[in-house]
């Protein structure tokens, strides 16, 4: 059971780099302009009024969106063709909360759990520290974006939540979705859940939003690594989720 204020707490406690860096900058700015006698007063106060605006904006989304929403329910996933019996992979970054999720909602199913992370292409500082907080789920095997432990045609599900992103080189991206690709059996599905960057992660996160990838990154990784979209539809304007298999495309 997630407990309340998991999501954002979360948020707070992986990205405090973050809020230390502007508490900082308020107190440089607050001295400043006393030291100039508040003759700066007029810019000082609206930028620090703006920058508080802002934070709280993004905790308050990201409280809305990791605590409030149906994500981590699952039940975004009903219409989805997933057999309690089936093959399913979850691949995550280096922070997974979501195998003991899967495995509850599927308990028949044999679940495969695989960490692509590698400290040295994906430089998060915030899934180190997410890594320390949450231990893996038991089994999980660590493998490279390119080779996926795991026989052709294996899988009837892949789920990738909250993680692709984290693959920021394209080239290298699609190389990961064709492999992907490779582990899906013929009617199988890959599940994708991914923040974008477009306007509503912008009015919520701010230059946050670069963090995350834009619409067309992602159907331009998706074409090139010949997975087709069966499904497109949102958990509240912030989060997106692609169905995507085979079909389209040649073997």
């Amino acid at each position: 059971m997630r407990k309340p204020f998991q999501g954002v707490w979360n948020i707070v406690r992986f990205n405090w780099h973050f809020y230390v860096l502007a508490v900082l900058a308020a107190v440089v700015l607050l001295a400043v302009n006393a030291w100039f006698s508040g003759c700066y007063s007029p810019y000082v106060y609206p930028l620090l009024a703006l920058g508080g605006v802002v934070t709280v904006m993004s905790l308050l989304v990201s409280f809305y969106v990791y605590d409030l929403t149906p994500l981590y329910s699952l039940s975004w996933l009903e219409g989805v063709q997933i057999i309690d019996y089936d093959i399913l992979v979850n691949i995550h970054a280096g922070f997974d909360e979501t195998s003991v999720l899967l495995k509850k909602r599927f308990p028949n199913a044999d679940l495969r759990v695989f960490d692509f992370y590698d400290p040295a292409k994906h430089t998060e500082v915030s899934i180190e520290r997410a890594r320390k907080a949450y231990p893996p789920y038991p089994g999980t095997l660590k493998v490279e974006t390119d080779q996926i432990l795991l026989p052709s045609g294996a899988a009837d599900a892949v789920f990738l939540l909250l993680a692709a992103h984290e693959i920021r080189n394209d080239d290298e991206r699609v190389v990961f979705f064709c492999e992907v690709r490779r582990l899906l059996k013929t009617d199988g599905v890959v599940v994708v859940v991914e923040h974008q960057r477009d306007l509503p992660n912008f009015l919520a996160y701010n230059v946050g939003f670069f963090h995350f990838l834009s619409k067309n990154t992602w159907l331009e990784t998706f074409e090139k690594s010949k997975l087709h979209i069966e499904k497109k539809s949102k958990i509240t304007p912030f989060l997106t989720v692609y169905i995507l298999n085979k079909h389209g495309f040649a073997p």
